[in-house]
């Protein structure tokens, strides 16, 4: 049998300490093999136990979170989930955390008592990291900075088309690296990332800042239209619509799908009912197979599809559910896309 993962557990909070060691050695195939107050006992727990999975308090006494990241990362990079307040500024220091190497990202719950409530979610993220590539951002995986990819009259001309992205884990970087490089008049882009709600606002803001191409966190009856990117708000699925030659989203509560909300096949699929072959789907990295069968609908009707490949992938499994279905057109590294879906839909 496999040898369980082995977490150890980094929060200022005792109950936290306490209730997270409890909860996670319950789930199956995990368990907690230690807790640190603070970085410093945590650095010295790390290289006696050597675990495989770090969960990672931001705010913290004796040194914060973010300035204990950097060393890790430098020194010593692991997968690391990032457990953080809901608050704006828990979530803008979260967003740097995943920009400096952090693979998730969880929201703490506002009360103590009700931490276990989110032992199962936790779970989830501690198998999704679990032998994920670490891209931190050092001298060896740099990639030269490419251009905004070229404007071009073509391009301009297709207001009818629609671009449809989803992510998981690593993908908030992966997102990056593609909108930043999108040009102005690229067509309306609907994105699905993964992240808890409260954190999908400064991951839209931060991308707004970024990027040529404006950017905003979706709220229900958004059009969606060429220079504008929507973001599916966090803990609310995102789809599609269409009235006339007007599309526009839709945000709604509902059911998980693959254990997620908002989630990618719940976009894809309308984008393929709404769209059809007026759409380009593109699926990043993630665990799971989320995207996967909204993807295959989406090239039934004709749409084309860019999968995210394995070498530039931090989790390669939603690009793989949907490549080994069958709906994927095209696979390319994540500094290829962008220029792809570009010459793609000049033809289109």
């Amino acid at each position: 049998m496999p040898e369980d993962i082995k977490v150890l557990v980094v929060d200022d909070s005792a109950i936290v300490r306490k209730v997270f060691k409890e909860q996670l050695s319950q789930q199956r195939g995990i368990t907690v093999i230690d807790t640190a107050p603070d970085p410093y006992v945590a650095r010295d727990k790390i290289v006696k136990l050597k675990p495989d999975v770090i969960t990672l308090d931001i705010e913290m006494p004796r040194m914060d979170g973010i300035t204990f990241l950097r060393k890790l990362m430098k020194f010593s990079p692991l997968p690391v989930i990032i457990v953080s307040s809901l608050t704006s500024k828990g979530s803008k220091l979260s967003l740097e955390a995943l920009s400096i190497g952090a693979l998730e990202v969880i929201s703490k719950p506002n009360a103590a008592y009700s931490v276990g409530d989110m032992s199962l979610q936790l779970a989830q993220k501690i198998r999704a990291v679990y032998g994920a590539k670490i891209k931190t951002p050092s001298r060896s995986n740099l990639q030269p900075q490419s251009a905004v990819v070229k404007a071009s009259k073509a391009l301009a001309e297709t207001t009818n088309k629609i671009i449809a992205i989803g992510a998981s884990t690593g993908g908030t970087e992966a997102l990056k690296k593609v909108l930043t490089r999108m040009p102005q008049n690229s067509p309306g882009i609907v994105v699905v990332q993964h992240m808890p709600a409260q954190f999908t606002t400064s991951f839209a803001e931060r991308l707004n800042e970024l990027c040529q191409m404006n950017v905003k966190e979706a709220q229900n009856g958004d059009t969606v239209s060429n220079n504008n990117v929507l973001i599916a708000p966090g803990n609310f699925h995102m789809l599609l619509k269409r009235s006339g030659a007007r599309y526009y989203v839709e945000v709604k509560n509902g059911p998980l799908v693959h254990y997620q909300r908002p989630a990618v096949d719940v976009l894809f699929r309308s984008v393929a009912r709404y769209a059809g072959a007026n759409a380009l789907g593109i699926i990043l990295t993630g665990m799971g197979k989320d995207g996967a069968a909204g993807m295959l609908e989406m090239k039934k009707a004709g749409a084309v599809n860019i999968a995210q490949d394995e070498s530039s992938s931090v989790v390669y499994g939603m690009p793989k559910e949907a490549k080994d279905i069958g709906a994927v057109d095209y696979v390319h590294d994540i500094y290829s896309i962008p220029n792809k879906a570009i010459s793609l839909l000049e033809t289109m």
